[in-house]
């Protein structure tokens, strides 16, 4: 059947049901350039269901590369008040790899794994009357989703959209912002590119956000629930400038996908010989999909276990964060110290994430 006369294409949302990330895959309906080495990838599913999500949150993608699959996360720049179809993003950076294979290998009909969405970093959980949305390079994703949602659901409200580049050219979503400009009263725009071009004229800003340009560009931020997002030392520069501007930091928030620094204890001196390592004792583990029996350490979380046991869980961010580690757990206790990637409906019905996951007793996981 060809895919325009799928009649499944022209149901009512109240006909579908959510898109399950545990059952269905995406399947690519588009891909289009945005800015130099920046494209957006649209998806639907592959089974014509809906998606449901918070502006900003983000995905997981398992890409089918040569060497093995690659697990990638990347933020929504698409709106669930359009919730036939999810976008992604993504800017091809000098080392990237699965950006990269993304750009040379995905087209419409192609079909890839997904994980979420899930993520705090959103408008919906912190709602106000003002905000700023500050940005810089693709940083702009989540704020482009937050914004598409604003607009089509509340178009009113008052937003200060901040948005810093290299250069003219390189300002992602630049026209549909400018456009979005002449439809939302509230929205006021600010760009501010590092330097001129010599393919396009610039009469705006340029210069990189200090103490000096982030008042001219929003007078009155501190009135504002400002969310920020772009490379860690431009969220560093930007929280520096509010914290010295006297900014209620219990209204900012940002977006990262590092992995929280942990720092190293520092061992006691002692003059006295080292002690006998004790045996560590082990929890038993079943992996009932795999059909594999394994032992888990002391310390050790669900994961690591699986990995020694060859046992393949898929994993991106390692923190509790993304949540692709999302497994079933029919049997056992664990302690679980997750950043937010499983909701407490998916705890109640057993899932855990594997990364984050230490056993308490002996356990059975689908897996």
């Amino acid at each position: 059947m060809n895919a325009m006369t799928d009649p499944g294409l022209y149901r009512h949302l109240d006909e579908m049901a959510p898109w399950n990330d545990r059952l269905q895959v995406l399947e690519v309906i588009g891909v289009a350039d945005e800015a130099p080495d920046v494209k957006t990838f649209t998806f639907r599913s592959d089974v014509q269901t809906w998606f449901r999500y918070k502006p900003g949150q983000f995905v997981t993608l398992e890409l089918p590369a040569a060497d093995g699959p690659l697990m990638r996360t990347y933020t929504l720049s698409s709106s669930p008040s359009r919730p036939f179809s999810i976008a992604v993003t993504a800017k091809a950076q000098a080392g990237s790899v699965g950006t990269r294979w993304m750009f040379d290998n995905l087209k419409p009909g192609d079909r890839v794994k997904a994980c979420g969405p899930a993520g705090d970093f959103t408008h919906h959980n912190h709602p106000a009357a003002k905000y700023l949305f500050v940005s810089a390079g693709s940083g702009v994703t989540p704020m482009m989703s937050m914004l598409r949602w604003l607009f089509d659901c509340a178009p009113w409200t008052d937003v200060a959209f901040v948005n810093c580049a290299r250069r003219p050219e390189e300002i992602i979503f630049r026209k549909e912002l400018e456009l979005l400009g002449t439809r939302m009263p509230g929205l006021s725009l600010g760009f501010l590119v590092e330097e001129r071009s010599s393919r396009e004229s610039w009469f705006g800003h340029i210069g990189r956000i200090d103490a000096v340009r982030l008042p001219m560009l929003s007078p009155d931020f501190r009135e504002r629930e400002v969310f920020c997002c772009g490379p860690e030392p431009f969220m560093r520069a930007v929280r520096g400038m509010l914290e010295a501007a006297g900014f209620d930091m219990a209204h900012y928030h940002e977006e990262s996908f590092g992995r929280p620094a942990v720092m190293p204890l520092p061992a006691p001196f002692s003059d006295a010989p080292p002690a006998e390592a004790p045996v560590q004792e082990t929890v038993a583990i079943r992996f009932s999909t795999s059909d594999v029996e394994a032992g888990c350490l002391a310390g050790q979380t669900v994961l690591q276990a699986a990995r020694a046991a060859g046992v393949r869980i898929p994993a991106a961010c390692e923190f509790g964060l993304c949540g692709t580690c999302k497994v079933k757990k029919s049997a056992g206790e664990v302690e679980m110290s997750h950043n937010g990637g499983i909701l407490d409906e998916e705890i109640a019905e057993g899932y855990i994430l594997a990364c984050c996951s230490k056993p308490l007793s002996a356990l059975e996981i689908e897996a």
